[in-house]
């Protein structure tokens, strides 16, 4: 709950489709991207953009169109500050003219300011014709990007490093020929470039390269659209394929009729066109070193029917709970949580220990996510209205308040307070992922290091400083031990072709914010 009060948030979310089959499609491609992008809306509520195409030379065009010789039309690029269903209202999408690929984004800001010149997706000319990118991540080596670029007599029009990418792609590598665009090459190009963080979506033509770096910072997953009738399984290796999409997270898949497919895989570039998935290149990472995928997806920033790594992210969270509960039990009446990204943690505590799960607040669902606004001021103003209390749940018992994180400690302390006054006889936190102690570099806006509770002297005595009985985190190693469990059992079962066919080298997470060890060294 505290990361949510804190600001503590994933960068961004991405999203494509391209419909399969003969063009023009049926497929309501607008419509998709749009209901993709509602469902990673956790992931960024600053702005939101798409951008369209027919995937082919037009031959006639409309005042809104543009047409550009010898390759694609883009229908339009609609892009706005704010929530996705503010942005794109029914009249906006009708402008989006028929469609059958598409990419979207939805944005927080942690590299760039908060404009609208750094809403996503960009667009620019290139030798080929134009290309759209979207992008999740933050990457380690931009001030040195940028610097390269500007010398190179590069114009830069915004301060996001998605830019930086962007125009990186436009850049011709040695081996390509004028007239034969290399995608590959170019991709490859921009990978040796910077080693990390991001899961880029380009779209040129009629295809949409799915792009992830070879740590596998930022996740990235493919799903197929199917029939209504089939969905859910129903005729699952039979069933017509209508489209493909790509996204951030698999959460949204089931709501536009999309079955998972599988992850992009660290370091592999893929094309996905309207007859079908294909692996380009896997851009190997450096000898020994493992894969980083950030842990914190799995802690908070993903929603918890999302799947990474061939789990689900619930399945993860309840599984830190009984860790958790191994690690620091206590003896209490009931378990309880701060709702609702810790609640399966809470369960699995409560499971663990043999105490009941019981609901000691509830949460104002109208007061709306305070967590995703940049300005601290109105992240403050959501919280005092945020909770009600459910006290005949609770008078005169003992409680264990499970919450996923305890950040800089001001937060929970009002909630411990209106809990005593409400009549719990004790309250003991416990805390599902371990203290946060370093700032991350790779996407996530993390308080600087001083204003993190654990690098401060009231850390060694945190319950007193909080108001609580006990205050316990999990161990780092519990953690690790909670998210790779699963993993570990597919790996040695064998039973993950799919997944396991491109994936190179150890499988790892990104800890750093946890133990100050980044995987890869950064510039500045």
């Amino acid at each position: 709950m505290e990361l949510e009060e804190l600001g503590i948030r994933e960068e961004c979310g991405v999203f494509g489709c391209i419909a399969a089959g003969a063009w023009p499609s049926e497929l309501d491609v607008p419509h998709v991207i749009t209901l993709g992008l509602v469902g990673l809306q956790h992931r960024g509520q600053e702005s939101a953009g798409i951008v369209t195409s027919d995937g082919e030379s037009a031959q006639s065009f409309k005042v809104h169109k543009v047409k550009w010789k010898g390759c694609l039309l883009f229908m339009l690029l609609k892009e706005g500050m704010g929530l996705v269903n503010h942005v794109f209202s029914e009249d906006s999408l009708k402008k989006l003219y028929v469609s059958n690929l598409g990419i979207g984004h939805t944005r927080y800001s942690t590299s760039g300011v908060s404009v609208l010149d750094n809403c996503q997706p960009f667009v620019v000319e290139t030798l080929h014709g134009k290309i759209a990118v979207a992008h999740n991540g933050e990457l380690t080596n931009a001030a040195r990007l940028r610097r390269k670029l500007m010398r190179h007599g590069v114009g830069l029009s915004t301060s996001s490093d998605s830019e930086l990418i962007t125009q990186l792609l436009a850049f011709t590598p040695p081996m390509e020929h004028d007239d034969t665009p290399d995608w590959v090459a170019r991709i490859k190009n921009l990978m040796n470039e910077t080693p990390t963080s991001y899961s880029i979506l380009v779209m040129h033509k009629d295809i949409i390269y799915a792009v992830r770096d070879p740590y596998g910072n930022r996740p990235l997953c493919i799903g197929r659209l199917v029939p209504v009738g089939d969905i859910n399984g129903k005729g699952k290796n039979t069933s017509e394929t209508e489209g493909w999409v790509v996204s951030s997270e698999s959460c949204s898949f089931l709501s536009i009729g999309a079955e998972y497919y599988r992850e992009v895989m660290p370091g592999e570039i893929v094309k996905i066109s309207r007859y079908d998935v294909q692996t380009l290149d896997v851009v190997p990472r450096p000898k020994g070193d493992a894969s980083a995928f950030c842990i914190f997806e799995y802690v908070y920033f993903a929603r918890p029917d999302s799947i990474f790594e061939g789990q689900m992210v619930y399945s993860v969270r309840r599984r830190c709970g009984q860790q958790l509960a191994i690690e620091a039990p206590v003896e209490a009446d009931l378990v309880s949580t701060v709702p609702e990204s810790a609640t399966p943690a809470a369960l699995g505590y409560a499971q663990k220990c043999g105490l009941p799960y019981i609901e000691v607040l509830c949460k104002n669902r109208y007061v709306g996510r305070t967590f995703i606004q940049p300005n601290m001021r109105l992240r403050q103003l959501g919280v005092a209205k945020k909770f009600g209390v459910l006290s005949d749940n609770f008078k005169g018992k003992r409680v264990v308040l499970i919450d996923d994180s305890i950040v800089r400690g001001n937060t929970i302390s009002p909630i411990i307070k209106l809990l005593r006054e409400s009549g719990a006889k004790e309250v003991h936190i416990r805390v599902a992922s371990p203290p946060i102690k370093f700032p991350c570099y790779m996407g996530i806006n993390i308080p600087t290091k001083e204003e993190l509770i654990a690098n401060k002297p009231e850390f060694h005595d945190l319950a007193n400083y909080i108001g609580a009985d006990s205050v316990v985190y999990l161990s780092v190693e519990g953690l690790v031990s909670s998210v790779q469990e699963s993993i570990r059992t597919k790996h040695d079962s064998g039973n993950n072709i799919k997944t396991n066919k491109f994936r190179a080298g150890k499988v790892g997470h990104c800890i750093a914010c946890l133990v100050g060890e980044y995987p890869v060294e950064l510039e500045w």
